[in-house]
């Protein structure tokens, strides 16, 4: 007689069984009476190895382990958006509707609503033949979002029934497909997915166009690329879920999927909070119309955040094979590399590096690589920009967690105490951040912009450089033994710092500023500089070149002025070179 899977020994989420030979790596499980889910990490002989996704307190030894011949894997189809779930995908609000206000154990997956009806509407016809990944559908999800129904990737065939438009639920058969070897596939509005396999497409392109968020610190000094890989590093306090916030709200994605991943249950509330209130700026619309909420929060199951980030990305590449722009933020990855390091710990793994996993690079990276602008398998062209948060204690940069994912991220935007503590928002460090897609974006700004964007980006850098040396000898001895040419420089670098990498978000004007008017703000600064200089450079003193009033003006521009007012800046601009030259002509006419 066959002897059954059972437990053999518990130590937290991580599950030891007996007679687990017949199981597959990656197996999806049910753990104990209570059914819980887990999931098969390791086989070794007649043992295995389950991480559990729930807590299991009042596991005891000798209850089943039963098998389901699948790996973990989440259900994608109409019903995802405007929804919030558990890193497995279990929709929190009818769990709370219908449990209270705790996720009980054994409670098994609840995904996707499958008794709510839906307006199919089919855009195939029978004869067709359809390929892998192919729409054949579509759904009017929310007041945005047009849901596509796709075939799953690896079914494909000549269509002999398709149903005719009404509503049906997500698991009602409303296509059949021939084979070529002849067999019949019934396929429903969705179909399930693994969550540790990237979806297929048929080509990654190039990230080269910006995702858009209204910030100028982003758009201009640091662009963020429409599938590209952000990591957002910052000490306690310095506004990294603030930034992603900030990011979910006004960029020009498509599609928004937001993990709060082992961060404090109060932040992803005053998601549920907000969210529902904002209007989408684009459409004018609500926000949630367009949006995924993943909640795994601290004091869920710590392996959960595991399963969390990769039921997120794959969400997204569901969408972006429908031919969208999503943007995933991920809140904090950190937590995520925690639960690695705690797993580890009870498997009793030779660690590395302050006792994180030897393979914590290998999994930040698969999970980053995830990433990107591609052409689906339907032929539309998506992407998925992945935006993560990383927590390094006391803000040191130098801890794995950081560094590995610098390796792996083309925008890196550090935040700063000081400036944080200095009430400067967003608390991107000018210094410290980079972008790899600044080259890339040139042909969208030239595209997008009448001038140089560029260029004045790369002049600005570079003052505000001069201006961080300058710094140090200020500290030494003072302002006042400068040059006035080095006095004027560190003026103008105040005012790019406070006039437009400073943004107020709770300004009606300042908090979503469009690209083309972040380029007149900068370009205004630019004439600051130049006729300023100009005139420093005749001989006059830097206290008639510094026009207290005037400087105050350019920087309050970014609350005086919007795209309906963009002449404002013309006469702005005009008033400044007319002060300088009057000026220099009243210099002229003394000599």
């Amino acid at each position: 007689m066959e002897n059954k899977p059972i437990i053999e020994k518990i130590n937290g989420p991580v599950v030891i069984g007996n007679h687990m030979s017949s199981f597959a790596m990656r197996e999806m499980v049910q753990v104990g009476e209570k059914k819980l889910i887990g999931e098969v990490i390791s086989v070794e002989g007649d043992h295995g190895i389950v991480q559990v996704y729930e807590e299991t307190e009042g596991l005891k030894r000798d209850e089943p382990i039963q098998g389901t011949r699948a790996p973990l894997s989440v259900r994608l189809g109409p019903g995802l958006l405007g929804n919030m779930f558990d890193g497995i995908e279990r929709p929190l609000d009818r769990i709370a509707r219908e449990q209270g206000y705790f996720i009980p154990e054994g409670i098994g997956l609840m995904n996707l609503d499958l008794e709510k009806l839906w307006d199919f509407q089919p855009t195939r016809e029978v004869g067709e033949k359809i390929e892998p990944g192919a729409i054949f559908g579509e759904v009017e999800e929310t007041q945005i979002i047009t849901h596509r129904i796709l075939t799953p990737p690896k079914v494909k065939g000549e269509i002999v029934w398709i149903a005719e438009p009404g509503k049906y639920n997500v698991v009602e058969t409303v296509l059949k497909l021939k084979d070529e070897e002849g067999e019949i596939h019934e396929l429903a509005m969705s179909h399930e997915w693994p969550v540790r396999i990237p979806r297929p497409v048929k080509e990654y392109t190039d990230p080269d166009t910006l995702l858009a968020t209204g910030t100028r610190v982003f758009d201009v000094f640091f662009p963020i690329a429409k599938g590209g890989t952000v990591a957002v590093p910052g000490s306690f306090g310095t506004g990294k879920t603030m930034t992603q916030h900030q990011i979910a709200k006004y960029c020009d994605a498509d599609i928004i999927v937001y993990i709060g991943c082992g961060e404090r249950g109060n932040e992803m509330t005053e998601v549920l909070e907000d969210f529902p209130k904002l209007i989408d700026p684009y459409s004018g619309k609500p926000l949630m119309d367009r949006t995924i909420l993943i909640a795994n929060t601290s004091n869920m199951p710590v392996a959960a955040r595991e399963a969390s980030i990769y039921t997120g990305i794959t969400l997204a590449e569901y969408f972006r094979d429908q031919g969208y722009d999503v943007a995933m933020m991920a809140d904090s990855t950190s937590r995520w590399a925690e639960a690695l390091r705690e797993i580890s710990g009870r498997l009793e793994e030779m660690p590395a590096e302050e006792g994180y996993p030897a393979y914590l690079p290998s999994r930040i990276a698969s999970f980053y690589e995830r990433s990107g602008p591609a052409v689906a398998l339907s032929g539309k062209e998506g992407s998925v920009t992945t935006i993560g948060a990383v927590s390094p204690a006391g803000g040191d940069f130098s801890e794995p967690v950081t560094e590995n994912t610098r390796r792996f991220v083309n925008t890196f935007l550090a935040l700063d105490r000081d400036l944080a503590y200095a009430r400067h928002y967003p608390a991107i460090h000018w210094l410290d951040s980079y972008s790899g897609y600044v080259s890339a974006m040139g042909n969208y700004y030239d595209n997008r912009l009448e001038g140089d964007l560029p260029a004045l980006r790369k002049k600005f850098l570079s003052l505000l450089h001069d201006e961080a040396k300058l710094q140090e000898v200020v500290m030494l001895v003072g302002e006042d033994v400068l040059p006035d040419r080095e006095r004027f420089v560190l003026e103008v670098a105040r005012v790019v710092k406070t006039g437009f990498l400073q943004q107020n978000f709770f300004h009606p004007k300042d908090c979503f500023v469009s690209l083309e008017r972040q380029y007149e703000m900068l370009r205004t600064i630019d004439i600051l500089y130049e006729e300023g200089m100009e005139t420093i450079q005749m001989g006059i003193s830097m206290a008639e070149v510094r026009n207290v009033p005037l400087i105050t003006e350019i920087i309050n521009m970014k609350y005086n002025m919007d795209d309906e007012t963009m002449s404002k800046f013309t006469v702005l601009n005009n008033k400044i070179r007319e002060y300088y030259r009057n000026l220099r002509l009243k210099y002229q006419e003394e000599l």
